[in-house]
C-alpha cells in the first residue's frame, strides 16, 4: 500500500467521524443551557469537560477504523457495524438535547454500547490495537448511560 493511499485512508476516517461530532454539535447548540437547568446527579462532570473527551474520544475512533482498515484480513461486517454506530452516536445529542426525549436518548446510548461492544469484538482478531482504541470510547459511553438514566429519570418533566 502506498503511503498516499494509507493517509487518504486516514484523512477519509478522520472526516467520516468528524461529520458525527459535527452532527451532533448542531444538535447541541443549546446544550450548555439546557444541560445547567437539569437537576444533575453529585457525580456528574463538569459541562467543560464533555469536549475535550470526545474531541479524544472521536480522534480514538478515526484511528481505530483506519488501522482496521489497513489490516489484511478485514472484513466488511465489522467496518459496516462502525458507521452504524456513528449514526447512533450522532443520534444521541438529538434525542437529548434538541428533541429532550430522555427515554429515546437512553435506548440510544444502550443501542451504542451493543454496537461499540460488537465493533471491539470484530476489530479485534484482526487488529488488536484497532479494538483497543474502542475501549475508551465504550468506557466513556458506559459513563454516559448511567448519566443519561439518572438526569432522565432525575428530570421526568423536561426528558419526557
Amino acid at each position: 500500500m502506498s503511503s498516499q493511499y494509507k493517509l487518504l485512508s486516514l484523512l477519509i476516517c478522520l472526516v467520516l467521524v468528524g461529520i458525527t461530532g459535527a452532527l451532533g454539535a448542531m444538535a447541541s447548540v443549546d446544550a450548555k443551557v439546557f444541560y445547567a437547568s437539569l437537576s444533575q446527579p453529585s457525580w456528574a462532570p463538569p459541562p467543560w469537560l464533555f469536549g475535550p473527551v470526545w474531541t479524544a474520544l472521536y480522534l480514538m475512533m478515526a484511528l481505530s477504523l483506519w488501522r482496521y482498515g489497513q489490516s489484511p484480513g478485514k472484513q466488511k461486517w465489522p467496518q459496516r457495524l462502525f458507521l452504524l454506530q456513528l449514526g447512533v452516536n450522532a443520534l444521541w445529542s438529538w434525542l437529548f438535547f434538541s428533541w429532550h426525549q430522555g427515554a429515546l436518548a437512553m435506548l440510544d446510548v444502550l443501542a451504542l454500547l451493543v454496537l461499540i461492544g460488537a465493533c471491539i469484538r470484530g476489530f479485534y482478531p484482526v487488529n488488536r490495537l484497532a479494538a483497543w482504541l474502542l475501549v475508551p470510547y465504550l468506557a466513556w459511553v458506559s459513563f454516559a448511560a448511567l448519566l443519561t438514566f439518572s438526569l432522565w429519570q432525575g428530570n421526568s418533566h423536561l426528558l419526557g
